[in-house]
This record gives C-alpha cells, sequence and structure tokens, in this order.
C-alpha cells in the first residue's frame, strides 16, 4: 500500500486533487486546501472497495488517525469521514466527540443527527481523553454554545472563540461567560 506520497499539485477538484509524483498523476481525494503547482507531503490511507481503489491524503499523521477513527463508526465511510473534516476543524471535532456535542458533528454535509450521536458513542472513550475534556464534565461549553445560539450566533462561527473562552476561563460559570463571549464577538 502507498503510505505517503510527495510531489506537485497538478489539478484541483471539488474533493480530490491530482499530485503529480515522478511524472506519475495519483488522484487523492482531500478535504485540505492547496494551491495549484505548490509541493506537498501527504500520508495517504488506500480505501480498496469491490469496484474501486481510492487514496485519501492527509498533511498530518494525526489528521489521517482521525479519519480512520471515523471509519470505524458504522454509517460513516470514507467521503461522510472527507466531508466532516472538511467542515469541522480537527480540534473542535475532538472536543465536540468528548463532550457529547452532536449538534456540532450535524453541520457536516451528510452528517444527520443519528449518525452524529452514533460517532460520539462510538469514539468518545477512544477520542476523550487529555487535551479536548474541557468543560466536559461541568457542561460549561454546551450551556456557552445554547446561550449564543439563543442569541442567534451560529454554531459554526462561535465553537472555536466559545472553546477558546472556556480553556481560558475553567472556574468561570455560565453568567461571567457570555458576556465575555459577545465582547469577543463585538471585537471589544
Amino acid at each position: 500500500m502507498i503510505g505517503k506520497l510527495q510531489g506537485v499539485i497538478d489539478y484541483i477538484g471539488p474533493d480530490y486533487v491530482i499530485l503529480m509524483v515522478g511524472g506519475v498523476g495519483y488522484k487523492v481525494h482531500t478535504a485540505e486546501i492547496f494551491a495549484l503547482k505548490t509541493p506537498v507531503s501527504l500520508w495517504i490511507e488506500t480505501v480498496v472497495r469491490e469496484d474501486s481503489i481510492r487514496l485519501f491524503g492527509f498533511s498530518t499523521v494525526a489528521g489521517q488517525n482521525l479519519f480512520n477513527q471515523l471509519t470505524t463508526v458504522s454509517g460513516v465511510g470514507p467521503k461522510v469521514a472527507l466531508a466532516i473534516m472538511g467542515t469541522i476543524k480537527t480540534d473542535t471535532l475532538m472536543t465536540a466527540i468528548a463532550t457529547g456535542d452532536a449538534k456540532t458533528i450535524a453541520t457536516a454535509p451528510g452528517v444527520g443527527k443519528k449518525v452524529a450521536e452514533k460517532i460520539i458513542v462510538e469514539l468518545k472513550n477512544k477520542m476523550g481523553g487529555g487535551n479536548f475534556d474541557f468543560g466536559a464534565e461541568s457542561g460549561v461549553l454546551p450551556d456557552l454554545l445554547a446561550a449564543l445560539e439563543s442569541l442567534g450566533y451560529r454554531r459554526m462561527d462561535i465553537i472555536d472563540m466559545a472553546q477558546h473562552l472556556v480553556s481560558q476561563n475553567p472556574d468561570a460559570d455560565i453568567s461571567k461567560l457570555v458576556p465575555l463571549a459577545l465582547k469577543e464577538i463585538s471585537g471589544k
């Protein structure tokens, strides 16, 4: 199997690139954004089906590992896993899994509430430790997101900022975090 490819981006498609390596163009499906004619190095995951062999590329091993974890969930194939990774930042996705935030995961195309919940149930114990568990026990992050959404903000627009606020203010409750978030949103 192919483990890694290093070459130049020759063509950019809707969910793939053609990566020229030693005169051979490889079609590599990816959620990452590249510019034409730039040199790249991609970790490759090869997915073999009865009717196809497809290459999926990631700039980091962590991205490849996340993709592999997502595809172990029943109902999440390579296409859906790539859509999730293309829509939600890795840290945000890991936090959503750790905190049980199905709503954030369901923002990815092709992912409904049931699939999002299944991802959480099947991956929470595998990914829920350490760095991504802030706010999970107290429920502060989900409460902050719900409060801001009730004020009309879109979850995908506020989640990174909310995670940052919760991690920077671990002892703060929702009554202190909402004003901080509103200040952050308004740029003051």
